[in-house]
């Protein structure tokens, strides 16, 4: 006979170790299991940007703000395509999800919470993360967890991997297959089984079948690899945010090839850096005001370029006297390259161009080199009117060779499609019924859920850590469970 659990839960990350805590605090018999060797998951590599309205940090800073007010900014800032109820379960319980993150010892950043960093801003400052971005944040949860494992609540196991779904006869999903580190199969039982793998960013075929988009760029956490979606679908789940796509725009890959590396991200957004280049398309036209306010105007607009794909240009002098235009992708605290960086990555990456005519350097770049050296003269042209993107910071015309090219490539690092749930976070199939036993939180959601067709601070960490609080606390149930009564 298989053991046989209260809670299993796949995978020990963001939304996965919350629910363990609260579960086992509540009194179940928790078993999670882990396929990579460590727990923490995205953590390891995120930002750990949250959002959260009505927090303790924000009264002690004198900031008045509402889970209402944090909704109708979520669904203002991802053009209204983010899911209602989804948003509303996170924005609800954020604040409380926040506390309790700082309460058991997370480091927020002193000046925080701020309105924006590299997203569209918020209304108010509701935006938050440490001085090590999602380390931050596993630094604090990961002795909670382990404090669980200790008291006999939870049992863990690493370097697990679950290969399937059990049903009952009824269909009601009581437990899963693994694989263990010894290389046997065993089955688990258990009245809830969660979901909380993560999302499918680093399954390059999977990514390009579920999101109709080749997977560029390769920076997301390795054991991102969608098993999670697929076990969902075997038991009647269904996927959605496909039509949410959207890439950044300032990815730097290293090799001119899909599935490339990161090199390094540009500095594009106007508050942090005024622009001094030009973008141009494969066409060698400009597509963009270079200078817009909005990082979500610039992303939609490099999603309609062929291969989502442009190219700063600028010459010699913009290259010496621009303040530092290119950053380490590190996250959360990008260094800016030196200007002896700069000049030597021309000479050692296949996605940095360097000519002394416009023309060899669209050769090099495969763009149009007579539409860039047309594109580039009617720039300067204008300098002294009106620019027919109406650019506004325009220092420098781009006429001294040598000229240089930076590929930039969209692409995104996050999962936007996602299994869909209801508001219990049940998995549901494709009549919206939900699939008994089995729940599902974190990035396995995917971004087209909570945050839409755009980058919403805070709106995918906060969710993973809120929906695992609360699945924890009271949404799963097994005989003689008392959930909390509701926030």
């Amino acid at each position: 006979m298989a053991e046989s659990w209260d809670v299993i839960i796949v995978g020990a990350g963001t939304a996965g170790m919350p629910a363990a805590i609260f579960a086992a605090q509540r009194g179940a018999r928790v078993l999670v299991l882990e396929a990579a060797p460590e727990v923490g998951g995205t953590l390891h590599l995120s930002a750990g940007q949250m959002s959260a309205a009505g927090s303790r940090l924000q009264a002690e800073k004198g900031i008045e703000d509402t889970p209402d007010e944090h909704y109708d900014d979520c669904m203002r800032i991802s053009n209204n395509t983010a899911d209602p109820a989804i948003v509303r379960l996170c924005v609800d319980n954020a604040a409380d999800t926040l506390d309790w993150l700082q309460d058991i010892g997370a480091e927020i950043l002193p000046d925080h919470p701020v309105l924006a960093q590299g997203h569209e801003a918020y209304r108010k400052p509701r935006y938050y993360w440490g001085p090590e971005g999602g380390r931050s944040l596993l630094k604090a949860i990961q002795p909670a967890f382990e404090k669980e494992i200790a008291n006999g609540g939870v049992t863990l196991k690493l370097e697990t991997e679950v290969t399937g779904l059990l049903q009952d006869e009824r269909g009601a999903v009581n437990g899963v297959q693994a694989l263990g580190k010894d290389g046997a199969e065993t089955e688990y039982r258990g009245h809830n089984v969660l979901l909380a793998s993560g999302g499918h960013a680093a399954n390059a075929e999977l990514y390009g079948e579920l999101t109709g988009v080749p997977l560029y760029g390769n920076g997301a956490y390795p054991y991102s690899q969608g098993a999670g979606i697929t076990m969902g679908q075997s038991v009647g789940g269904w996927t959605k945010g496909k039509e949410h796509y959207i890439c950044a725009f300032n990815v730097v890959l290293e090799k001119d090839e899909i599935g490339s590396p990161i090199l390094a991200r540009i500095i594009s957004m106007p508050h942090a850096r005024m622009p001094w280049e030009i973008f141009v398309n494969v066409h060698g036209k400009r597509f963009v005001r270079e200078d817009h306010p909005s990082v979500d105007h610039r992303e939609h607009m490099l999603m309609d370029q062929p291969d989502m794909r442009c190219w700063s240009i600028f010459d010699d002098v913009i290259a010496n006297e621009a303040p530092a235009y290119v950053a380490t992708p590190d996250v959360p605290h990008p260094t800016r390259w030196t200007k002896e960086q700069l000049f030597e990555a021309f000479d050692k990456y296949p996605t940095m161009y360097k000519a002394d005519s416009l023309e060899e350097l669209a050769s090099k770049a495969g763009i149009d080199g007579g539409a860039l050296k047309a594109t580039v003269a009617d720039y300067n042209a204008n300098l002294g009117g009106a620019d027919p993107l109406e650019r506004e910071h325009r220092p420098r015309p781009i006429e001294k060779g040598p000229f240089y090219a930076i590929q930039i490539q969209g692409t995104s690092i996050s999962s936007v499609v996602g299994l869909a749930v209801d508001r219990d976070l049940r998995v549901i199939d494709a009549d919206n019924r939900p699939v008994a036993g089995l729940y599902a939180a974190g990035e396995l959601l995917g971004a087209g859920q909570t945050m839409g067709n755009a980058a919403v601070g805070g709106m995918m960490v906060m969710p993973a850590m809120t929906f695992g609080r609360l699945l924890g606390q009271r949404m799963l149930a097994w005989p003689g469970s008392k959930a909390e009564a509701a926030e």
